[in-house]
């Protein structure tokens, strides 16, 4: 059997700005309370509203 974890048994989250779910990256690791946007390109969407 191989190693890790499932993709469906990642925590996942919805994005406030295109109402996408989205699933936990390695590199958000450290932060993941603090992720908010699935991308740059809704972090910026969200600061220009």
């Amino acid at each position: 059997m191989p190693n890790g974890v499932a993709k469906r048994d990642l925590p996942t989250k919805v994005c406030p700005v295109c109402d996408r779910p989205f699933s936990w990256r390695k590199k958000w690791a450290r932060d993941w309370d603090q992720v908010l946007y699935c991308s740059d390109k809704c972090r910026s969407a969200a600061k220009r509203a």
